[in-house]
């Protein structure tokens, strides 16, 4: 048997204009460990709940490889995530995800992303969250996709804005041992701005594998 036939996730590419989004691979990882070396934000800000960009240096190479594989082995019908690579004509990005637990009985899923520093400014954080959330409304049957963000993550909560995501409530958690206000965002399809149109390959085996039925 070929490996996308005993996990089919790898079968599924998502193709939106000049992005392709992929279930990411051991093969991408090199690509993905010199993305994050490079940088994904601004040393004195820190996006992310669990600071993991702020490991030492040498560590963070293994980590995020430890991460990619933990989130693989730990995929069930009960809470899945489907992480995928994106690249902009063949060059990697960034990455973005999708989750779900429990989705058959809730039809919620939720988001998660970031993009290498470079590549920041250039609407690709919210094409390509365009892209996923077509695939989830289109393809998994959802009915809503959460998200969040810090409140002072302008450029985050301005992806979620232009793809029409609307406040759902704020959440106080822990940033860097401090407290911080954490937006929580909310997408239905009759809010969905939608972005190029989208050729999927691979979305049946998908639903097969996670038990998802229309």
């Amino acid at each position: 048997m070929e490996l996308a036939e005993i996990w089919p996730p790898d079968q599924l590419v998502i193709t939106a204009g000049d992005l392709e989004l992929k279930i990411i691979s051991d093969d991408d990882l090199p690509d993905f460990v010199d993305l994050v070396l490079d940088g994904i934000h601004d040393p004195d800000f820190m996006p992310f709940g669990v600071p993991w960009t702020a490991a030492p240096r040498d560590d963070l190479p293994a980590n995020f490889v430890r991460f990619v594989w933990a989130r693989r082995s730990q995929t069930s019908v009960d809470e899945w995530t489907l992480p995928f690579a994106v690249r902009r004509n063949g060059e990697l990005v960034g990455t973005q995800d999708i989750k779900g637990k429990q989705f058959m009985i809730t039809r919620s899923a939720s988001t998660g992303s970031w993009l290498g520093r470079r590549f920041h400014g250039n609407r690709i954080g919210t094409r390509m969250r365009q892209a996923v959330c077509a695939f989830a409304f289109d393809e998994l049957g959802a009915v809503e996709i959460t998200s969040g963000a810090f409140t002072d993550n302008a450029p985050s909560l301005g992806v979620s804005r232009n793809v029409g995501y609307q406040p759902n409530g704020l959440q106080r958690t822990v940033r860097n041992g401090v407290a911080a206000d954490h937006q929580l965002l909310r997408l239905i399809p009759q809010t969905f701005n939608r972005g190029d149109p989208l050729t999927v390959r691979g979305a049946e085996a998908v639903r097969r594998f996670l038990k998802i039925e229309e």
